[in-house]
C-alpha cells in the first residue's frame, strides 16, 4: 500500500479531520449563530479531555521518564498549531527547568 493511501486512511479515521455536522452551513449563518455554534463546540472540550485523562497521564509520565534519561520532547505542527507549540516549548525551561 502506498504511503499516500495509508495517510488518507489515517486521516479518514481521525475525529479532528472529519466534517462537523453542527457547522455545515456556518458560512451562511449570522454572527450570533456562528458564535453560538463555536461556543457550543468549545463546551465539548472539557468532557473530551476528561475522557482521555488516563492516556494523557501516561504520556506525561513517559515524557518525564524520557527527560530524566536525557531524552527530548519534539513539538511538531504547522500554522497556528506550530506557533503555539513554539510558544509552549519556550516556557518549558523557565517553568520546569528542562
Amino acid at each position: 500500500m502506498a504511503q499516500e493511501q495509508i495517510t488518507e486512511q489515517l486521516l479518514e479515521r481521525m475525529t479532528t479531520e472529519q466534517r462537523n455536522e453542527r457547522s455545515t452551513n456556518i458560512d451562511e449563518a449570522s454572527t450570533l449563530e456562528i458564535l453560538t455554534i463555536m461556543n457550543g463546540e468549545d463546551k465539548t472540550v472539557p468532557y473530551a479531555v476528561e475522557r482521555q485523562l488516563p492516556s494523557i497521564a501516561a504520556l506525561v509520565e513517559d515524557i518525564v521518564s524520557s527527560f530524566k534519561c536525557g531524552g527530548r520532547l519534539f513539538y511538531i505542527g504547522s500554522g497556528t498549531s506550530g506557533r503555539l507549540g513554539v510558544l509552549d516549548a519556550s516556557e518549558c525551561p523557565p517553568t520546569f527547568g528542562v
